[in-house]
């Protein structure tokens, strides 16, 4: 299960913005759900990934912050020849991590969701 453990120790400092930014930065499609923010056909180009930091929040349990996701999608084209094109891709991830244990649930928000 994924982890952002310098995120969980950042938490309520300065830090935190930076160390979530810089760990997710880390992940690729295969630990964050960026195939739920494309088209149905297309795929995930996620060579050159980019993180910002939009808000957090907090409860006994969880932190709970909203990111956005920078990633390119390869467009499915039956008429392109050998190479797919690449389109800029941007959704908004909901990001849930476990205060006890530093697990890490990722989320596309609803209103980027393409399938």
């Amino acid at each position: 299960m994924a982890q952002l453990p310098n995120s969980l120790r950042d938490w309520n400092t300065d830090a935190f913005e930076q160390s979530l930014k810089t760990e997710m930065e880390r992940f690729r499609k295969d630990v964050l759900p960026l195939q739920d923010a494309i088209e149905n056909l297309n795929s995930v180009n996620d060579s050159d990934l980019g993180i910002t930091f939009i808000n957090a929040t907090d409860d006994e349990k969880n932190i709970s912050a909203k990111v956005g996701v920078y990633f390119a999608e390869e467009v499915s084209c039956c008429s392109c020849g050998e190479s797919e094109p690449i389109e800029e891709a941007y959704c908004e991830m909901r990001v849930t991590i476990d205060k006890l244990t530093g697990s890490v649930q990722f989320a596309v928000e609803p209103d980027y969701k393409k399938q």
